[in-house]
């Protein structure tokens, strides 16, 4: 498309959540509740839209995402050190893997549970200096690593048919797409090359008509692509760092969007690090639950 929409509703404030570095937003659709985390303050928060409540439960490591399980209380997270079993209520946390104990240096990133029930989760340099970050895939069991030599990761993301998963080089300003055979993700073929005036792909969800939103790290929007990589529209953010988005409420038509306040004036950039909220009137796709 020749001339992409440029959507005419700003998403909203819906908390005040002040985030370091807000990511990861995931609707449990069980109890209607958006979680996501702030990454370098650490922490999980939940918020109930139906009765506008929001809480915010501190966890003791970097947290870059969380995925639901069987239990709505209990969440796999991805913390610096390895993915655990954390629960939200009492805090509990019980260690499941580590991917990379030789590389202290690096830590998890996003992650997502892909329509095969497997979580899959990207690494990165906690100094974002580095190729020492990779993808992986988790089945409860076994790891397997499936691209490496990346500084930043983010994503991954899955068509609606679950055939193409989405991986993101964030430093390099692209995007790729695998083949998700039986055994593992194909090799990465380039889907998306952003330009430097748009900033650095971010974060990554995909709706149910298999069109891609992506967040632009200081780029001040989210962008909707199609499945061949065309810009089909542009939502225009208050803030400069928009980190991630996920499709939520009683439709899945409502769009929440996470941002960042690191390194943000906040006289310049008073809206950094909340929690944003839009009526997108597309329809996104249920999360899937690791069942491992």
């Amino acid at each position: 498309m020749a001339n992409p929409v440029v959507d005419m509703e700003t998403p909203r404030v819906a908390v005040a959540s002040c985030c370091v570095v807000g990511e990861g937003p995931l609707w449990d659709h069980r109890n209607d509740t958006l979680l996501w985390v702030d990454i370098k303050n650490p922490a999980i928060w939940r918020y109930h839209p139906a009765t506008d409540k929001h809480s915010r439960v501190e966890v003791p490591e970097r947290v870059g995402f969380v995925a639901l399980t069987p239990d709505p209380d209990i969440v796999i997270a991805g913390f610096k050190s390895g993915l655990v079993r954390f629960n939200l209520w009492g805090g509990e946390i019980q260690p499941l893997v580590s991917p990379e104990p030789d590389r202290p240096n690096n830590r998890i990133n996003d992650g997502h549970v892909g329509p095969d029930g497997h979580l899959y989760f990207g690494t990165m340099d906690d100094d974002e200096a580095d190729p020492t970050g990779a993808f992986w895939r988790w089945d409860g069991k076994d790891l397997l690593r499936f691209r490496d030599g990346i500084v930043v990761t983010n994503g991954p993301a899955f068509s609606p048919d679950g055939q193409t998963i989405y991986t993101i080089d964030t430093r390099n300003r692209t995007i790729h797409a695998h083949t998700l055979g039986e055994h593992s993700p194909g090799e990465a073929r380039l889907f998306k090359r952003f330009d430097d005036a748009s900033g650095y792909p971010d974060g990554i969800c995909v709706d149910a008509e298999g069109h891609i939103w992506v967040c632009h790290w200081g780029g001040s929007r989210v962008t909707r692509l199609t499945p061949d990589g065309t810009v089909e529209r542009i939502v225009p953010m208050h803030t400069a760092q928009v980190t991630k988005c996920a499709f939520g409420g009683p439709n899945l038509t409502t769009l929440y969007i996470t941002s960042a306040a690191i390194g943000r004036d906040p006289h310049i950039d008073p809206m950094a690090g909340q929690l944003y909220t839009m009526e997108s009137g597309i329809r996104g796709l249920r999360s899937n639950i690791f069942e491992g």
